[in-house]
């Protein structure tokens, strides 16, 4: 199937029962057996549920694995990631990253003995002098939130597999539709669902994606055993989401090349990250691993204070001053004070991240009312 067929048909079924089109939501928290034991594949709606299952196989077929797993967000299918670890295991994960990410990794994981290294791996051959015998994982996010620096999944994983470690990637900017880690030798690839497989601003939610069938197990036995699993009306609306996520993805897309051409030609906007640039120090590495260059763009203006910004990020009517992102509708957000503010200033500041940046998910309206907003506001 080509994509847009498979994200609207892949792992779901008619329901057996009704000829429902749409899978049901299954919303039960047990399952009658017959006898102990003689069930129908269902015993308890934290280990099973339909509406689960139907969902976890089609996400597991959008990024071409064989398992899918999903949990109630997306920091909870990290935290599963991180319990295949123990004390004394190394993880090398990219520099740049969502803040939640480095808060799970810095203020709980690292709790528990396992040691983190942060390393800018825009030059993928980094890699190699950071990774030891105790090193165990490497965690990437790409295209990264929020200074949309490349990466190179394939160089990554290259690397990373000659010395027996797992890659796990964060497809969250990039989504199935842009981007299928697995195909470029990741092992692992994580999502929140929250962002553009929902789409709509209406459900949190995360998701795991495996090829192994034994690292398949492994987190399936932590999904169950810690309980971090979505409700079945959660996991309906991702089904749902996921059903648009290329009409979606095409125009965001579009949306996202016009307000970076527009923002970089605007004569108070000083630096303008998008990936799409052929100047951007990777685009030729992001031009080879993903179909399209998303919707993400990040931007400082030639002011560079923390008054102009506000004034910007107050000024917009289009463009809601909201966390999150990858929703049909345009958000605005200041890493500094919202997404990432759980790391530390002097962290940020290294990779780039100012207290001025300022955020956008460009959404799916018209773009010229996107531009006339982000005009008005930027003065």
């Amino acid at each position: 199937m080509k994509l847009g067929t498979k994200l609207i048909h892949a792992g779901v079924e008619p329901d057996p029962s009704t000829g429902a089109i749409m899978t049901p939501i299954f919303q039960t928290s047990t399952y009658v057996q017959a006898a102990p034991g003689d069930h129908k594949g269902y015993e308890y709606a934290r280990t099973q549920n339909p509406t689960r299952d139907a969902l976890q196989k089609a996400l597991a077929a959008i990024e071409n694995g064989n398992h899918g797993i999903c949990f109630g967000s997306g920091l909870a299918a990290t935290d599963a990631i991180m319990k295949l670890l123990a004390p004394g295991d190394e993880v090398v994960a990219s520099s740049d990253l969502y803040g939640g990410t480095f808060r799970i990794f810095t203020k709980v994981f690292a709790k528990y003995g396992i040691r983190f290294h942060f390393v800018d791996l825009q030059d993928a051959a980094q890699l190699k002098q950071h990774l030891n015998a105790a090193t165990k994982l490497v965690w990437i996010e790409t295209p990264t939130n929020p200074m949309l620096n490349i990466i190179d999944i394939a160089a990554c994983s290259a690397i990373a597999k000659e010395k027996g470690v797992l890659l796990a990637v964060d497809n969250t900017f990039a989504s199935p539709y842009l981007q299928n880690p697995l195909d470029l030798g990741a092992d692992i690839v994580v999502h929140s669902a929250t962002k553009y497989l929902g789409g709509h601003s209406d459900v949190v939610h995360g998701a795991v994606i495996v090829k192994d069938g034994a690292l398949a197990q492994q987190l399936a036995f932590i999904q169950n055993s810690c309980g971090a699993v979505p409700g079945p009306q959660d996991c309906f609306l991702v089904l749902r989401g996921i059903k648009t996520l290329h009409v979606r993805m095409q125009r965001h897309c579009e949306n996202g090349e016009a307000v970076a051409r527009f923002l970089r030609a605007h004569p108070k906007v000083d630096k303008v990250y998008w990936c799409g640039f052929e100047d951007h120090p990777n685009h030729d590495i992001a031009k080879k691993q993903m179909r399209g260059f998303g919707g993400m763009i990040s931007f400082t203006l030639k002011d560079d204070s923390m008054d102009a910004a506000l004034k910007v990020l107050s000024g917009t009517h289009l463009f809601s001053l909201a966390e999150s992102l990858g929703g049909v509708e345009s958000l605005i957000g200041h890493p500094a004070s919202m997404t990432h503010a759980s790391i530390p200033r002097e962290e940020r500041l290294k990779n780039g991240l100012t207290d001025s940046l300022i955020r956008l998910s460009v959404g799916i309206e018209d773009v010229e009312d996107l531009v006339a907003d982000l005009k008005k506001a930027i003065g």
